[in-house]
C-alpha cells in the first residue's frame, strides 16, 4: 500500500476591510451604561459595534454564514435583535456578547424588526410579505399575519392601543393588524406608489408616512368613542362608519410634509420619544422634524391666533380655517443636515441637554456622527467623528502579500492601502485611482500599482506617496508580475500589449539632477505586441517562458529571451482570467468565466484535467510555494484548494458574501488573503491540523444534505389548509422530530423487555432511568422555536403514544408543567378532529384534562403565595429599616402613571384639518 499525501488545514483567522454593510441599518446601542457613544452595524455576516468617539471596534456577534439585514436594539438596552438573509431572527445580549434566542421566522430576508414599549414582544416582517409576532420571553413565535401582497417595509408596536402592529408595505398599502384575533382590521390605500417607510409619533397620536414622491403623508389617530363618532347616512357612508366603529380608533389624513430633498423617501427614523422626526431620499441631506406636544402645540396657536387678530382689524377678517391647529402649530422644521455622500441608513438619539446625536452609514462603506443642538435657535448640525480609514470606499479588486509575510497591499476604485497582517491595522493609506492590479518590489519599500486608465503607478509606501506616474498602456493594465531575477517586472493591458521594464535608481527630481538621493523608476525595455486583449501574465521560475492569457479563450506562451511563440493552449469556452504557473515550471493551471480550471503541462501544452470548480467565473489562482497544490476563487464567493497531482478538491473554505474578486497567497504558504463584492479582506491561517480526504468530502456531504429539508419546504396539514405557523421548518425542527420517534420507539422496546436494569444507551445519553423522564428530556432539548414545527411532523399514531403518556408525566414531572401544556395545546389544535373521532383516547384526553388542571391551579397558587409573601417581606423591611426597597425602579413607575394621568386629563376635541 503507498503512502497517502498529508493536507494540513487552513481556518478563517480574521475578516477586515469593512466598517458598515450597505444593506443593513445602524443604530445606538449602550454598553456599559454609556448613551450616544456606541454604534451597531452589520459587517457581512457578523454584526459590530463601533466606539465612535476612539474609532475602535469594541464588539462582534456573529450566528453563521449568513448576511445581516437588520438590526434593533431592545428599549432596556440589553438584547440586540439581528434579521438574517435567511429569515431567522437571532436576539443577542449585549452584556454576555452570545445568543439568547432564536427565531426561524421568515421564508427570505428580515427587512423589519421592533419591540413593543417593554421589549417582551417582537414583530419582525420580511421579503416574503409576512409579519410575524414573536414572544421574547418564552422565545416562541405567537403569530403570522398574512395580507400584504408585496415585501414588508415597516411595521411597528402601538403603545397606545394594546397588542396593535401597524405594518407598511411596497404593495401601497398601510394595514393596522390586532395580534389576538390575527387579523388586519384597518387598511390605508391612499398611496399610489410604494410606502418606504411609517413613523408612529407623540405617543402614537401621529402616523407619517413616505413613499415614491417628495411628500410625506401625516395621519392623526384619535380614540374611536361613540361621541367623537358623526352620524352618517347613505350606502358607502354607512359601510364607512361601521368600519370606523369597529376600531378602536380613527386614522385621518390631515396634510402632507414638503420634503425640501428630491426624489422618493428611502427612510424614516423617530427618535426613543417619539418627537423627532428623521428621513432622508435620494440626494445627500437628512431632514429633520420636531412634534411639539400638545401644550406647545395649542400655545404656537395661541400666538398665531393674537397675529391674525392684529391683521384683521387692520386689513380684512381671516378664514375659520385659518384659527383651526394645524401641521404648522404642531410640526417644526429642524435644521438639515447636509453629509458628504449618498446615504444608506441613519439613526437618531436625543441626549438629555437637548443634544440631538445623528449617526449615518454611507454606500462607501463610512460611519459619520453629527451633533445638533434642539434647543437653540440657530444651531448648525456638527460633525463629532468619522470612521473611515479602517477600510476602502469601493470594492477591493487585487491584493498582494510583501515577501516576508507581514504586510498586505490591496488596492480598489480609488486608493491603495497597506494592512498589517497581524493586527489587520491599516498602515497607509495612498489615493491612486481606480486599481486593477499590484504587487511588492523586492525590499518591500514600493509597490507596483495598475491602474484601469492603463498608467503602472510607482508608490512608496515608507512616505505613503506615489512617486511616479508611467503610462505603461494604452486600456486597463490588468496584470503586473515581477520576473524571476527580480530585477524587473511585466504588464499586460488591453491594448493587446505585453511590456517588460527594469528597475533603476535615478536621482530625485523634486531635488534637482545633481541631488545623490535614488529613488525607483522603471525602464521601458521591449514590448510583445498580440492579436487580443490580455487579460493575464505569468512568468515561469526558471525564466524561460512568459504564458499570456487572452480574450479568444487562449493562453499562449513564448520564450520569455527570444519572445518567440512556444505553446498554444486551447480548450476553454470563455476567456480565460487567471493563471499560475507551479514553482519547478512543470505545470500551469488557468481558470477560465466558464468556471472550469484546466491543468496543462509546460513541456507539451497537454490538459492533464479539466474540472469543473465553482459555480461561476473563476477570478483568482494562485500555486502554494514550493507545492504542486493550489487556490482558486471565483464569483461564487469560494474559496477552495486544489491538488494539481492527483487532481483532487482538498477543502471547501468560507468566502465571500456575494463575488469573490481576487487571492493571494503568503511566500511561506501559511496564509491567504480573498477579498470580495462584500467589501470585506478575509484572511486564512494554516494550521497543524491534519485533513483527510475522505473526511472532508463526507462532511461537505452532510453540510449539503444538512441545508436540504428532507420533508421539503411546506408545513401543509392535511385538513387544515389556513395553517399560518409564525415559523418555518428548519433541518432542527426536523431532527427534533426524528429525536422524538426514537425515543418514543426506544421507550416501546425497553417497557417490552424483561429486564429493566440494563438502560439502553441512549436513555443513558439524556441521563433518563425511565421512560417518562426519556420522553420528557428530549421535549425540553428542542429549541423553542422548533417546538410546534417538530411536533407537526409526527404521524398521528407517534401523537396518540405522546397523549397516552402524558397523565403520568404531569403527576411525576409537575416542574415541567409548562412544557407540557405546550405540547398538549399544541396537538389538541392540529389533530382535534382525528381525537375526537378516536374512542379510545377518550379516557386519556379526561385523564389529561383533570391532570393538567390540578397540576395548573397548583403552581398558579404557588406563584399567588410566593408573590404575596414577597410584598409582607418588603413591607416588613421597609418598616423596620425605615428604608424604600426598589426605590429608583417605584420612583420611575410612579412619574410614567403620573404622565399617562396627565395625557388622559388633558385630552381635547379632535380637530380635522383640511389641506
Amino acid at each position: 500500500m503507498g503512502l497517502t499525501k498529508q493536507y494540513l488545514a487552513y481556518k478563517p483567522a480574521s475578516c477586515f476591510n469593512i466598517i458598515a454593510s450597505g444593506r443593513a441599518n445602524i443604530c445606538f446601542v449602550a454598553l456599559g451604561g454609556v448613551d450616544g457613544r456606541y454604534v451597531a452595524v452589520a459587517g457581512a455576516e457578523k454584526v459590530m459595534v463601533w466606539n465612535t468617539r476612539l474609532g475602535e471596534k469594541v464588539l462582534e456577534l456573529m450566528r453563521d454564514k449568513q448576511e445581516v439585514t437588520f438590526l434593533r436594539p431592545s428599549p432596556d438596552g440589553k438584547h440586540l435583535a439581528v434579521g438574517y438573509a435567511d429569515g431567522v431572527v437571532e436576539v443577542f445580549s449585549l452584556e454576555e456578547k452570545q445568543s439568547v434566542c432564536t427565531f426561524a421566522a421568515h421564508r427570505s430576508a428580515v427587512s423589519s424588526l421592533n419591540y413593543d414599549i417593554i421589549g417582551l414582544k417582537l414583530v419582525s416582517g420580511g421579503l416574503d410579505n409576512d409579519l410575524v409576532v414573536s414572544d421574547v420571553v418564552a422565545q416562541t413565535g405567537k403569530c403570522r399575519l398574512v395580507g400584504h401582497n408585496a415585501p414588508i417595509t415597516q411595521a411597528f408596536f402601538m403603545q397606545k392601543f394594546h397588542d396593535v402592529v401597524v405594518s407598511s408595505s411596497k404593495d401601497t398599502q398601510i394595514k393596522f393588524w390586532n395580534i389576538e384575533t390575527q387579523s388586519c382590521f384597518k387598511t390605508i390605500v391612499d398611496h399610489r406608489t410604494e410606502v418606504w417607510g411609517i413613523a408612529l409619533l407623540r405617543n402614537d397620536d401621529f402616523l407619517v408616512a413616505g413613499s415614491g414622491d417628495s411628500q410625506l403623508t401625516v395621519y392623526k389617530i384619535a380614540e374611536n368613542s361613540n361621541n367623537a363618532v358623526q352620524e352618517v347616512t347613505g350606502g358607502i357612508d354607512d359601510l364607512l362608519l361601521e368600519s370606523e366603529s369597529s376600531s378602536p380608533f380613527r386614522c385621518t389624513q390631515i396634510g402632507n410634509i414638503q420634503r425640501a430633498g428630491t426624489g422618493r423617501t428611502m427612510n424614516l427614523v423617530v427618535e426613543g420619544n417619539g418627537q423627532i422626526l428623521g428621513c432622508h431620499g435620494t440626494d445627500k441631506n437628512i431632514e429633520l422634524f420636531y412634534f411639539f406636544n400638545e401644550d406647545e402645540a395649542l400655545a404656537r396657536l395661541t400666538k398665531r391666533l393674537k397675529k391674525l387678530d392684529t391683521k384683521a382689524k387692520s386689513k380684512h377678517s381671516t378664514n375659520a380655517a385659518e384659527r383651526q391647529l394645524s401641521l404648522t402649530d404642531e410640526i417644526k422644521r429642524l435644521p438639515t443636515v447636509a453629509v458628504p455622500e449618498k446615504i444608506k441608513s441613519f439613526d437618531i438619539l436625543l441626549g438629555s441637554r437637548d443634544e440631538l446625536r445623528i449617526c449615518v452609514t454611507y454606500v462607501r462603506n463610512f460611519i459619520q456622527l453629527f451633533n445638533l443642538n434642539v434647543a437653540e435657535k440657530h444651531a448648525e448640525p456638527k460633525s463629532l467623528h468619522a470612521i473611515r480609514q479602517q477600510g476602502h470606499s469601493s470594492e477591493v479588486r487585487c491584493v498582494a502579500f510583501s515577501s516576508d509575510n507581514l504586510a498586505i497591499a490591496s488596492g480598489s476604485g480609488e486608493s491603495l492601502k497597506l494592512w498589517s497582517r497581524t493586527s489587520q491595522s491599516c498602515l497607509r493609506t495612498i489615493e491612486t485611482g481606480y486599481v486593477v492590479s499590484c504587487c511588492f518590489v523586492p525590499g518591500d519599500r514600493h509597490v507596483l500599482v495598475g491602474l484601469k486608465s492603463g498608467e503602472l503607478l510607482i508608490v512608496d509606501i515608507v512616505i505613503g506617496e506615489v512617486i511616479e506616474r508611467i503610462k505603461a498602456h494604452e486600456k486597463e493594465l490588468w496584470s503586473v508580475v515581477l520576473t524571476p531575477d527580480m530585477r524587473g517586472c511585466v504588464t499586460g493591458g488591453g491594448d493587446t500589449t505585453v511590456k517588460f521594464w527594469s528597475f533603476e535608481l535615478i536621482a530625485d527630481p523634486s531635488r534637482g539632477k545633481e541631488s545623490e538621493v535614488k529613488i525607483l523608476s522603471l525602464l521601458h525595455k521591449n514590448v510583445l505586441k498580440l492579436e487580443e486583449t490580455v487579460l493575464c501574465v505569468r512568468v515561469s521560475r526558471n525564466s524561460k517562458y512568459i504564458a499570456v492569457a487572452l480574450l479568444d479563450s487562449t493562453v499562449k506562451i513564448f520564450f520569455l529571451d527570444t519572445l518567440k511563440f512556444y505553446l498554444s493552449l486551447y480548450g476553454h469556452k470563455l476567456p480565460v482570467l487567471c493563471m499560475d504557473i507551479s514553482y519547478d515550471s512543470n505545470i500551469i493551471v488557468t481558470g477560465s468565466s466558464d468556471r472550469s480550471i484546466k491543468i496543462w503541462g509546460m513541456d507539451f501544452g497537454d490538459c492533464h484535467r479539466s474540472l469543473i470548480a465553482h459555480d461561476n467565473s473563476i477570478t483568482g489562482m494562485q500555486f502554494i510555494n514550493k507545492t504542486h497544490m493550489f487556490f482558486s476563487c471565483a464569483k461564487d464567493g469560494r474559496l477552495k484548494q486544489w491538488d494539481a497531482d492527483s487532481f483532487e478538491k482538498i477543502i471547501t473554505l468560507p468566502g465571500h458574501v456575494g463575488e469573490a474578486h481576487n487571492l493571494a497567497v503568503s511566500p511561506n504558504g501559511k496564509f491567504v488573503v480573498t477579498c470580495g463584492s462584500d467589501r470585506t479582506l478575509r484572511l486564512f491561517e494554516r494550521t497543524d491540523e491534519p485533513l483527510v480526504l475522505q473526511d472532508v468530502q463526507e462532511e461537505e456531504r452532510e453540510e449539503l444534505e444538512n441545508n436540504t429539508l428532507a420533508t421539503g419546504d411546506d408545513s401543509a396539514v392535511p385538513g387544515l389548509p389556513g395553517l399560518k405557523l409564525p415559523s418555518k421548518k428548519t433541518v432542527g425542527s426536523e431532527k427534533a422530530a426524528e429525536n422524538i420517534l426514537e425515543c418514543l420507539e426506544v421507550s416501546k422496546q425497553f417497557e417490552s423487555e424483561d429486564n429493566k436494569n440494563i438502560l439502553p444507551p441512549l436513555m443513558y445519553a439524556y441521563e433518563a432511568t425511565n421512560t417518562d423522564d426519556f420522553l420528557l428530556s428530549v421535549l425540553t432539548r428542542i429549541r423553542s422555536s422548533d417546538l410546534e414545527e417538530s411536533l407537526l411532523l409526527l404521524p398521528f399514531s407517534a401523537v396518540c403514544e405522546i397523549l397516552t403518556r402524558i397523565p403520568k408525566l404531569v403527576q411525576t414531572r409537575q416542574d415541567q408543567t409548562e412544557t407540557i401544556c405546550k405540547v398538549v395545546l399544541f396537538l389538541f389544535r392540529i389533530h382535534q378532529k382525528p381525537i375526537v373521532a378516536n374512542q379510545v383516547l377518550l379516557p386519556t384526553i379526561q385523564r389529561i384534562i383533570n391532570t393538567l388542571q390540578s397540576a395548573i391551579t397548583e403552581q398558579r397558587d404557588m406563584v399567588g403565595v410566593n408573590y404575596h409573601a414577597m410584598q409582607m417581606l418588603q413591607r416588613e423591611v421597609e418598616l423596620n429599616q425605615g428604608m424604600n426597597l426598589f426605590r429608583d425602579a417605584t420612583k420611575i413607575r410612579k412619574q410614567k402613571d403620573k404622565r399617562r394621568r396627565q395625557k388622559e386629563l388633558s385630552k381635547r376635541t379632535f380637530v380635522q384639518i383640511s389641506t
